[in-house]
């Protein structure tokens, strides 16, 4: 069985890595791995690993010769056999508006989403985070084939037995000393940054207060959205490093020990650890109305405090035991309706659907 896999513009990560990783561990079933690989992502790849340049022939080959395909987002237009299994797994519990649900439009908007649609018409299957985030996929992709509501196998390491071990481990390689709080920052990115006639991308969280402030107890991860990784660079501020391209963001939800996010979909995986989440939403407006809309309202559902500036963020980092006890109730309440099947095992569920369906004995 020949096995293709695509995740991020060509980088080894997310779920299809999870599912790599774990079919390699399992003695049931023989397979060809092949990876799609882009040209600046071809040194994260591990040793011995099979790949392809993602952008042509070879890649439109590889696809074309799959019995599996496994990706976590869209793929260019490719020839699908009859008998290939196109699993597409995606990317995270949308808690923005995504697809053709999304308000925003951006240059050649219909060229391109005519594209990603293509795209969904070969998909046998779509991964289900959860009851929720099943439905809001479905509904986004306007897709009618099933989705098994699985988890995330990216997310199994974060209820492994050895994630004490890890969190240690990563910790001391980004130099994080265990007396310090580690505050993980991963906002999403803006449409209009990226594509509209709006402001170049900006830190609406203030670095110089976070210094002042929590310089002395705390330090701050950096996560940028992928679409604007190099955002930050050169950044140089006390207390802060940029993780931006750390290949595993689940090293850096291990290392942490509080999330500050926005809108983006790193709360929903966050919170399988059970550590606090801050939800900073200086543009909540703009981004509901203009930008994206919601699918899960944050003032309804944050399984913390929902503030607008970088002062009261600085407060509720300041207090994270009062955080946790203030919204015990909401974030159980968050865990049970979006985590309730992230039992660390979502790999080999996954796998024993997709390799039962193809008649492989797993």
């Amino acid at each position: 069985m020949k096995i293709v896999y695509y995740s991020f513009g060509g980088r080894y990560s997310d779920n299809p890595r999870a599912l790599h990783q774990r079919l390699l561990a399992r003695a049931d079933v023989a397979a060809e791995h092949v990876w799609l690989a882009g040209a600046e992502h071809a040194g994260g790849f591990p040793a011995g690993t099979a790949t392809v340049p993602l952008h042509g022939p070879a890649a439109l080959d590889a696809l074309a010769s799959a019995d599996l395909v496994v990706a976590d987002n869209h793929l260019p237009a490719w020839g699908k056999r009859p008998g290939t299994t196109y699993l597409q797994t995606w990317h995270g519990t949308p808690m923005k508006r995504i697809h053709r649900d999304a308000h925003f439009t951006q240059p050649a908007g219909e060229d391109v989403m005519a594209k990603l649609d293509d795209d969904v018409t070969r998909w046998d299957l779509l991964l289900g985070p959860s009851d929720a985030g099943a439905g809001a996929l479905r509904g986004a992709f306007r897709f009618g084939g099933p989705v098994p509501v699985t988890g995330y196998p990216r997310n199994d390491a974060l209820s492994a037995p050895d994630a004490a071990q890890r969190r240690e481990r990563v910790r001391a390689a980004l130099g994080v000393p265990e007396d310090r709080t580690a505050v993980l920052y991963a906002p999403t990115w803006r449409d209009d940054d990226r594509f509209g006639d709006g402001p170049d991308f900006r830190l609406a969280l203030d670095l110089q207060r976070f210094a002042q402030r929590l310089g002395d107890s705390h330090v701050l991860l950096m996560r940028l959205h992928y679409l604007v990784p190099d955002a930050l660079h050169g950044l140089d501020a006390p207390g802060v490093l940029d993780v931006s391209h750390h290949p595993d963001v689940n090293d850096l939800y291990l290392a942490a020990d509080v999330l500050v996010t926005d809108y983006s979909s790193a709360v929903f995986d966050f919170a399988i650890t059970g550590k606090p989440v801050v939800s900073f939403t200086y543009d909540l407006e703009r981004y509901r109305d203009v930008l994206r809309g919601f699918y899960f309202d944050p003032h309804e559902v944050a399984p913390g405090p929902v503030v607008r500036t970088s002062e009261e963020v600085l407060d509720a980092l300041a207090d994270l035991e009062g955080v946790r006890v203030e919204h015990k109730v909401r974030y159980e309440a968050f865990q049970e309706r979006f985590c309730h099947a992230e039992d660390g095992h979502a790999a080999d569920r996954v796998l024993d659907l997709v390799l039962a369906g193809r008649g492989v004995r797993a």
